[in-house]
């Protein structure tokens, strides 16, 4: 088993082990993918990855981190979808889409234009989460969901689900990771609920088990769900790797395939030890102690590092974020460090 090795999840057949990770582009208008990202997501199908992953798609409009930001919600965002999709595969690419809602950290501004709190007279709205605390102090308090109101998100997860297949997607990934909405079900240190979603563990994982059982009804069994989790908050008093560990073994049986390990970004003030690779114990935790497929992230930027990683079984399949918007052809350079064949397109065959 190395990087280049085949993988084959559900029957479908990724062509190596590496894979764009959904990234935000905050360039949608009213949720509606452009242009853009067709060129974007058709450029790393082309270089060579076995998966792209769509960026973070909201289940609802008051579920986008920022006004820019992808989204599902609604039938007529299918078809610009659709065509990403359609290409992907043209390239002997898998196409996978990220499903999401961004909790407390919604209605914020793209980075580039400082990432700020947008407000409402700017096109903001009032973000909503599982109790009222704020990411950051000094910000507006998020609404407090309602039990019929997580009754209708879990809906929204699977309506979208059912939207995603539409468009022709093969992977699908519920995005419970990184302090946004799932995530901060999780996480004591923004779950401050005294009902059946909040408190403890089952409490707190009770939601996230909810949405991916409502999501397994509508996907089918042919085809790969992925779970990406932030494995620790890197926080006292928050979410940890053992959680994470359980969480895995509880989502398994209920037909999730892989589990994407993150961390972080559940509070501002989280102290992280950033390196190379230094996410990628969690990935190997994950799947030694909860038998399940893992996926590794995090800072993982040369190909024999990637290799290193699914040759000694670290993990099964490798996510590249900031790497692939420096080098959309990454892996045909990657392959042609380790010595094997790359997956070229002819039309680029004469510059290899």
């Amino acid at each position: 088993m190395h990087l280049f090795s085949p993988l084959e999840i559900c029957g479908i057949k990724f062509r190596n082990r590496i894979a764009v990770s959904p990234m935000c582009q905050y360039s949608c208008e009213d949720g509606f993918a452009t242009d853009w990202h067709l060129v974007h997501l058709g450029s790393r199908a082309a270089g060579g990855a076995g998966l792209v992953i769509v960026e973070a798609t909201a289940v609802e409009a008051r579920g986008r981190i920022s006004p820019n930001d992808m989204g599902l919600w609604k039938d007529e965002q299918i078809a610009p979808l659709a065509k990403a999709a359609s290409f992907m595969k043209t390239q002997g690419c898998v196409p996978g889409i990220q499903i999401a809602h961004a909790g407390r950290k919604a209605s914020t501004a793209a980075p580039w234009l400082g990432g700020k709190v947008v407000s409402d007279s700017d096109g903001g709205w009032l973000p909503a989460a599982p109790s009222p605390v704020p990411f950051r102090e000094g910000d507006t308090a998020p609404h407090e969901l309602s039990l019929a109101e997580i009754a209708d998100l879990v809906a929204a997860f699977a309506a979208t689900a059912g939207r995603a297949l539409i468009a022709g997607f093969e992977v699908l990934e519920i995005h419970g990771a990184h302090g946004y909405l799932l995530h901060e079900f999780l996480s004591p240190l923004a779950n401050q609920r005294t009902d059946e979603y909040g408190g403890s563990y089952d409490n707190r994982i009770r939601l996230t088990l909810e949405v991916v059982k409502a999501v397994r009804q509508i996907w089918p069994e042919s085809l790969p769900l992925f779970l990406r989790i932030s494995a620790t908050d890197w926080a006292e008093g928050g979410w940890t790797i053992d959680d994470s560990v359980e969480l895995a073994r509880r989502v398994k049986p209920l037909g999730v395939d892989l589990v994407d390990c993150s961390s972080g970004a559940m509070v501002p003030w989280a102290r992280i030890p950033v390196a190379p690779g230094f996410q990628v114990p969690f990935a190997e935790q994950i799947r030694r102690e909860a038998g399940i497929l893992t996926g590794a992230v995090g800072l993982i930027t040369e190909p024999a590092q990637a290799d290193t990683i699914v040759r000694t079984e670290q993990a099964d399949l490798v996510l590249l974020a900031r790497e692939l918007l420096r080098d959309p052809y990454w892996p045909i350079r990657a392959a042609k460090a380790l010595g094997v064949d790359g997956p070229v397109p002819s039309q680029y065959l004469r510059g290899w």
